[in-house]
């Protein structure tokens, strides 16, 4: 078996967007992925409602918490993710890592209204990034498999 493949998520604060991406991609590409989130200025938690949201999907999050890129920069990576644009601006060059890409939500956290209206806005924050993980495990499983054949 090829090692795993190596993912980081970043986003500003490393509480909701990035979480997430990691915890879906954990779950969905299983033991031939490697899935990690930071943050440019991480917080000190994460999100209640991100937490929230991980539970009514039934996905295991007591080791998800929010850190800093600064864990991660000599790490290897195959893939690092930012998941909004002001971290897209500042996120800093891995080296080795084989792609870049830029997946650009909105961040949940800081929407106005009741708390009904924000967990909203975080169920369909979760299933669009759980559609663009499946999409990038399509292209990631069959760009593996091509390389290998």
């Amino acid at each position: 078996m090829s090692e795993p493949i190596r993912v980081l998520f970043v986003s500003t604060s490393n509480a909701s967007r990035s979480i997430l991406a990691e915890a879906i991609l954990r779950r969905a590409g299983g033991p031939a992925y490697e899935a990690y989130s930071a943050g440019i200025a991480p917080t000190s938690a994460v999100a209640d409602l991100a937490l929230r949201i991980l539970d009514d999907a039934g996905f295991e999050h007591d080791a998800l918490r929010s850190k800093s890129i600064s864990e991660y920069l000599d790490q290897p990576f195959d893939f690092v993710i930012t998941v909004c644009d002001d971290a897209r601006l500042v996120c800093p060059v891995f080296n080795g890592a084989d792609q870049s890409l830029h997946w650009g939500y909105g961040d949940p956290e800081g929407l106005a209204g009741s708390e009904e209206e924000r967990l909203a806005a975080y169920r369909v924050l979760f299933a669009q990034l759980g559609q663009r993980v499946r999409q990038f495990l399509l292209v990631t499983d069959r760009a593996t498999a091509s390389s290998a054949g």
